[in-house]
């Protein structure tokens, strides 16, 4: 079993878990979900993921420690078919899309394979909310797809996924604090089905507020709506 939970620091987060779930030191396992340091306009946030009971706690840590890191500085070397032939795959897409691009294997976990590429036209390859790296991601998944259809590969640049959902988290916050001062329920931008689980997960245990997705097709609104005002 496993439950979220927020604070502005690890500490604070994981106390509100052992209150809550009644646990000792010594009975959970925690995963960072997200985490935003203190600046001069955002104040530091983070959102943990808490395993409870003995078999969530030993997944875990074998999922752990099944995943392989290269060392600072590195990349790791392909071991396979689907690897070698995916990262020539994804450099000779970049080059007859007219761009010089450096693909390497930044991890890779079990079934999943994380590509990372570096290029003086990393901005383009992004592209405006992601929409070219994901193009490039999806033919890259079709293309593994035919080699071994267990694999699922995740690409990214200039680590734009973790920027873009860190965003995403904090604009969440942000409107359901919002909604909940001013009473008033708020739409936010069109989003794809990974962007609005994070928000739904955000917000889950944000009192005084709930979200639901509107909209038709992929890209679905997520509404913040304020609670207390519904109940009154």
């Amino acid at each position: 079993m496993y439950k979220d939970f927020e604070g502005k620091n690890e500490a604070e987060a994981l106390q509100k878990a052992r209150e809550e779930l009644n646990l000792k030191n010594d009975d959970v396992y925690v995963e960072v979900l997200e985490e935003t340091k203190k600046g001069l306009f955002k104040k530091s946030y983070i959102k943990i993921r808490v395993y409870y009971g003995e078999e969530e706690k030993e997944d875990m840590a074998k999922a752990a420690e099944s995943e392989v890191l290269p060392k600072e500085g590195e990349s790791l070397s392909a071991e396979s078919d689907v690897e070698r032939k995916t990262v020539e795959f994804i450099t000779t897409l970049i080059e007859k899309m007219g761009y010089e691009a450096t693909v390497t294997i930044s991890s890779r976990r079990d079934s999943k394979i994380s590509l990372n590429i570096e290029s003086d036209n990393s901005s383009i390859l992004i592209g405006r909310k992601g929409k070219n790296l994901d193009a490039i991601q999806l033919l890259a998944n079709v293309y593994a797809a035919n080699i071994d259809e267990d694999v699922k590969i995740v690409i990214d640049s200039e680590n734009y996924r973790m920027r873009h959902e860190d965003q995403i988290v904090r604009n969440a916050v942000r409107s359901a604090e919002y909604v909940r001062r001013s009473g008033r329920s708020k739409l936010l931008e069109p989003m794809n089905p990974f962007e609005r689980r994070l928000v739904h997960t955000a917000l889950n245990d944000f009192k005084g507020v709930e979200t639901k997705s509107e909209g038709e097709g992929v890209y679905k609104q997520v509404r913040i709506i304020p609670t207390a005002k519904k109940n009154r």
